[in-house]
Formats: structure tokens, C-alpha cells, sequence
């Protein structure tokens, strides 16, 4: 019998930059298959960028993603596009096509991916909806709905093609705090219902910690730590420290580089002096 990988994605010295500016400088970890995955970090610190390379939008300077055994910024178009149907997003801005219903939405993938009927999509989109609590929504447009129920549509949505892997980007910004908890609920449940992996990309520290089996700390383009959820709450770990209990004062720095403060006001002074 062939072997099944014990991990889903594994992602080795990887390198990227825009340009002159470097921010992944050497990302290591694995995605273990059929775990939740949280990984965290700070606004701007790589984690969009990370994911951007699991679907190939994106290609490494150096290193490699490796998914289902093979590494991505290898294949060619045909087999990266087989490779993404066995994925699911959910975007940090749900993405729903705001010309179609709920209900469409939901269809779409399903309709230009697979043979199905109509019969059976009417089916399976109902099937989802149900398991995010809004089959009695599917008539709805985008704009008809609260900010908790569009993601739990766009949940719905990327679970549509029964994927391998799911991926969730910034899942939690912007919900109020019961939606948020029923967002966070819904992917630990799908999850182990549906048999799936989820990488869960966020800030959101307290939700992340409460549905993930294992956590990746990442900042300034690299994993600065690494555990079990539970782990990580009694970490002393500088950075896991700061950002579990938002302490102004540590590794992450509030003020972007520059030269101290007295000597820009020094150098001001000084100018105006000399204008005078």
C-alpha cells in the first residue's frame, strides 16, 4: 500500500522579498495532516506572504513549500491548478460575490469544478449551509448579511469541494465577540468532522490558543517559537510572553526604527537656528 505522508504541508528555509525588502528569511514548519494550526504574529510580519506561497501565487527565493508531497513552485500550470482544488480559503475579506446569493455563491465552485447535477449541488450546498447554521439563508444576497454570518458563509463556501486543506486568513478580524467565538468553533468542529487540515493565520491570540493543537509564533520573517497551544500559555519565551499578554514593552517594538528622539529634535532645533 503507498505510504500516506504523516505531514500535509512542509515549509523548509523559506526566503522571499518585494523587492529590496526581505520578509520571510527563513520560515521552517510543518503541517501536520488532520491538526489545526495556528500560526501568529503581528501585523506585517510574513503571514499573508506565507500563505501566498502555499498556492503558488507566490514563488521563493530560496527554500520550498511542499504540499501533498510535492513542492509547489515546481509544478506547472496544470498541476498547480489540480493542486488548489484540493484547497480551501477562507480571505480575511470573506471574497462572496456580491451579485450572487448566498446559495450561488456557494454553487459556483461546484459548478465549475465538477460534473454534478443540479439536484445533487442543491443538495450539497444545503448540506454546508446547515453545518454553519444558515441553510435558511441561502436566498440572501452578501449585503443582506451581518459581518459573523458572511464569514460563516464564506466558511461554507471554502469547505464547498470537500478540500484536503483548508486555510483561514485572519478568520476572526473585524467579528464581534460572539461571532468571533462561533467562527472559531465552527472551523475546530468542521475540522474534525470533515476530517481536514486547517492552518489558521490570525493575530487573534486568545481564539487561536483555545481550537489549535499546535502553534508557530512568527516575527520579523522567522518562527521565533513553536508548541502545543496549552504550551504557549505558560511560555517564557520573550516574544510568546508579550503577545499572549499584550504587553507594550518587548521584543516587538512600538515605535518603527529610527535614530532617538532627542537627536531628531536636536537636528530640528538646529535647523530652525539656522533659518532664523
Amino acid at each position: 500500500m503507498k505510504q500516506v505522508a504523516e505531514n500535509l504541508v512542509e515549509v523548509s528555509d523559506l526566503h522571499f522579498s518585494y523587492g529590496k525588502t526581505k520578509v520571510l528569511k527563513g520560515i521552517n514548519l510543518t503541517i501536520p495532516r488532520g491538526k489545526v494550526v495556528a500560526i501568529l504574529g503581528v501585523s506585517g510580519c510574513g503571514k499573508s506572504t506565507l500563505l501566498h506561497h502555499f498556492g503558488g501565487q507566490l514563488k521563493p527565493s530560496r527554500g520550498s513549500v511542499k504540499v501533498l508531497g510535492k513542492v509547489i513552485h515546481e509544478l506547472g500550470n496544470a498541476e498547480l491548478y489540480t493542486m488548489r482544488r484540493e484547497m480551501g480559503m477562507m480571505f480575511q475579506v470573506s471574497g462572496l460575490f456580491s451579485d450572487l446569493t448566498v446559495y450561488d455563491n456557494l454553487a459556483f465552485p461546484m459548478r465549475e469544478h465538477t460534473d454534478l447535477s443540479e439536484a445533487m449541488i442543491r443538495d450539497l450546498v444545503l448540506m454546508k449551509l446547515q453545518a454553519v447554521g444558515l441553510r435558511n439563508a441561502r436566498d440572501l444576497m452578501p449585503k443582506d448579511l451581518s459581518g459573523g454570518m458572511e464569514r460563516r458563509v464564506a466558511l461554507a463556501r471554502a469547505i464547498a469541494l470537500d478540500p484536503t486543506l483548508i486555510i483561514y486568513d485572519e478568520p476572526f478580524a473585524g467579528l464581534d465577540p460572539i461571532s468571533l467565538s462561533i467562527i472559531a468553533n465552527l472551523i475546530r468542529k468542521l475540522n474534525d468532522a470533515l476530517g481536514v487540515t486547517s492552518v489558521v493565520v490570525t493575530y487573534d491570540m486568545s481564539e487561536s490558543l483555545k481550537i489549535a493543537d499546535y502553534v508557530y509564533f512568527i516575527h520579523d520573517g522567522v518562527v521565533v517559537a513553536e508548541g502545543e497551544s496549552a504550551d504557549m500559555l505558560e511560555s517564557k519565551d520573550p516574544f510568546v510572553h508579550q503577545f499572549i499578554h499584550s504587553e507594550p514593552d518587548g521584543p516587538v517594538a512600538f515605535q518603527y526604527p529610527s535614530k532617538p528622539y532627542g537627536e531628531d529634535l536636536q537636528l530640528a532645533t538646529g535647523k530652525a537656528a539656522g533659518q532664523g
